[in-house]
């Protein structure tokens, strides 16, 4: 890959313009700059932005995944962006060369479908569900990985090209899962770069009022799209003694078990389970599909 176009998609709820603004003046000061930059009001009107910035107001709130796409559609026309950079409106990129830097990576190789920044607060801590493999290993070890962090990553346009955009139907949750997944499966490799960093608030998941809800559901429907069928039991019967384990507040458990039914009784798109060898592949990462 020779000189790497980036294009920036940032999704907003139109309550954080202080942050906003920030990591929008944290994108300009790139060296090299992005390509595009787009910033999608996600149900909600935008603020004044920076020339330059494509804005896209949405009428109705379409979650995380959907906006993404529709983002996703709008570089696509543009025809001149390469990897689709997606930052969360309360992150800041704190180095002026993260581009420049994510560029040199997809150049030496030429099957990297997805690189992941980490996410640090403004201590550089990085919690511990920000770190994308299993086991005790610290932020700091980069390298192969099986999953990436919604809130400041890359995608390589030809990739997304090959296996489709984000699952419109999951809204929020696990939209990075499934998109994970069918890359690993069409052999696009996944890294997670620590040098790579976006900072971002110190925060817990459950601030979201569906959140208990929509991982659950989100994770079953994952099960059902991607999983061979011998697989999805054992996925989610270890994902529900790990819920129980966390010792969830009773109505956060209620709300899961109702998004868990919920799952298992609604349609969630085509089933295009993965082949065993990504199963075996996974495996041999540190994380297999299991958990």
């Amino acid at each position: 890959m020779g000189h790497l176009r980036v294009g920036v998609a940032v999704l907003t709820m139109g309550d954080r313009p202080a942050e906003l603004d920030a990591l929008l003046a944290s994108v300009a000061a790139q060296d090299p700059p992005a390509a595009r930059v787009v910033v999608v009001g996600n149900g909600s009107p935008l603020p004044p932005l920076p020339e330059g910035v494509t804005r896209v107001e949405l009428p109705e709130n379409l979650g995380v995944a959907g906006g993404r796409n529709v983002a996703l559609q709008r570089l696509r026309q543009y025809g001149d962006v390469d990897v689709v950079v997606d930052l969360d409106d309360d992150g800041l990129l704190i180095a002026t060369d993260v581009f420049r830097r994510m560029a040199e990576l997809y150049r030496r190789d030429e099957r990297l479908g997805i690189v992941s920044f980490r996410i640090a607060d403004e201590l550089g801590r990085t919690q511990r569900r920000h770190v994308p493999r299993l086991g005790a290993s610290g932020p700091m070890r980069g390298g192969l990985v099986t999953t990436f962090l919604g809130g400041g990553h890359g995608l390589s346009m030809r990739m997304l090209e090959e296996i489709g955009g984000w699952p419109d139907a999951f809204f929020y949750a696990h939209e990075e899962t499934d998109l994970a997944w069918r890359a690993l499966d069409a052999g696009w490799r996944i890294r997670y770069a620590p040098e790579l960093v976006l900072q971002h608030p110190w925060t817990s998941p459950t601030r979201h009022a569906v959140f208990y809800r929509m991982v659950a559901r989100n994770r079953v429907w994952l099960a059902k799209r991607r999983l061979p069928a011998p697989l999805v039991p054992a996925y989610l019967g270890v994902w529900a003694v790990l819920t129980v384990l966390k010792r969830p507040s009773p109505e956060g458990l209620r709300a899961w078990w109702g998004g868990f039914l919920e799952g298992v009784r609604t349609p969630c798109g085509a089933r295009r389970p993965m082949r065993w060898r990504t199963v075996a592949r996974m495996t041999a990462l540190g994380r297999p599909p299991v958990v």
